[in-house]
């Protein structure tokens, strides 16, 4: 069953018991995206909360200026793929989700979710963890963009996110990052002279 990945992503936080575990199972649906298929698009709700089983997905905002697509965020196998504020209060999205490449993801709807809580109220502690984890992740973006060069942030990104730099093209990075994609060409010829 696709749901062990992320029954295991929980076991890392919380103890489920097997009567939680079979309930748990039964509010999740699988889907299936090809590159290029849209997961949540800009003006509709998040109807779904989803992890990702394998596959990459970008989240992206079209700058309305120069029409460039402004990355958000990336999430990878084991990670999760929402638009937290419109799942939560069930208002449009300001942005969008995209595979990257062929993805499966475990999705659970808002009503469902709501319920979940209800029939398993330790999940609210993982949720809380999972959040605190990417509101921390959130911060320190927001940190090292104001404070740190542009190399540095690059630098960082490799680091702290190998699973990413695998499966994301220089570009999206590039974007991430608020750089070109010439500039990050610059910063590995440089470390890398052939």
């Amino acid at each position: 069953m696709k749901e062990n990945a992320l029954l295991e992503n929980i076991s890392r936080y919380i103890h489920l018991t097997p009567e939680e575990i079979s309930v748990f199972e039964s509010f999740w649906k699988e889907k299936t995206l090809k590159k290029g298929d849209s997961l949540l698009r800009n003006g509709e709700i998040c109807r779904y909360d989803s992890y990702v089983i394998s596959g990459a997905l970008k989240a992206f905002y079209i700058n309305a200026e120069s029409g460039n697509e402004e990355i958000l965020f990336f999430a990878v196998a084991d990670w999760w793929a929402s638009d937290l504020d419109s799942f939560s209060r069930q208002k449009p999205s300001i942005y969008n989700i995209q595979a990257i490449e062929d993805t499966k993801v475990l999705q659970i709807g808002y009503h469902s979710f709501q319920k979940l809580l209800l029939e398993i109220p330790s999940l609210e502690r993982y949720f809380r963890l999972i959040l605190e984890g990417y509101l921390g992740a959130l911060q320190k973006r927001i940190i090292y963009s104001n404070i740190y060069d542009a190399e540095y942030r690059y630098y960082d990104f490799l680091k702290t996110y190998p699973n990413i730099v695998s499966k994301v093209p220089q570009y999206l990075i590039a974007s991430y990052l608020g750089v070109s994609a010439e500039f990050i060409s610059r910063i590995r010829k440089k470390n890398n002279p052939s």
